[in-house]
């Protein structure tokens, strides 16, 4: 059995720049841009256990269009975002590194009164975990309402305090 001799052997802490795993050499160079690059969120991806449940829930609960795409992959498209959706076990590469279903967390925003939307969820069966209650936004004041997927994700859906802050400023 071949053995390395010890002199062969680098320590992580006495050589901290050189033990960086090559997805944290971000840390040692470069600098921040001038300005962010990033101008909005296009898609993320959900890993759930069932897209047909899935499916069913963001299209009734939600209104969200169900659109088919590559074959017979599954979205669900609201605005101008998608959610792309991967059968746990049967994702897509490149994928995350540890696709789990009920491990998402997000806000969407909604321009329609809150009371229609916590009637709506009562009238599907959909459990309010926690609203309306104030928080904050990324661009002001939002009131939310939480509540869970068939998947167990936090789900906040948020309607802004002000009219410029939701970007409708001058619209009906």
């Amino acid at each position: 059995m071949f053995r390395a001799p010890l002199s062969n052997l680098i320590v992580p802490s006495l050589c901290p720049v050189m033990w960086l795993p090559e997805s944290m050499a971000w840390k040692e160079g470069g600098t921040s841009p001038p300005s962010c690059f990033i101008q909005r969120l296009d898609h993320l991806v959900l890993t759930v256990k069932s897209i047909e449940d899935t499916v069913a829930f963001y299209s009734k609960v939600l209104g969200m269009e169900v659109v088919t795409f590559k074959g017979n992959r599954k979205a669900l498209r609201f605005g101008q975002q998608k959610f792309n959706l991967h059968q746990a076990g049967q994702e897509f590469e490149p994928k995350a590194r540890r696709p789990v279903p009920g491990s998402a967390d997000f806000c969407l925003i909604t321009a329609e009164p809150l009371e229609q939307l916590l009637e709506h969820l009562q009238a599907c069966g959909v459990a309010v975990e926690e609203g309306p209650v104030a928080r904050t936004g990324a661009v002001g004041p939002i009131t939310s309402i939480y509540f869970r997927d068939p998947d167990e994700n936090l789900v906040e859906v948020s309607r802004y305090c002000t009219d410029v802050a939701a970007g409708t400023e001058g619209e009906p």
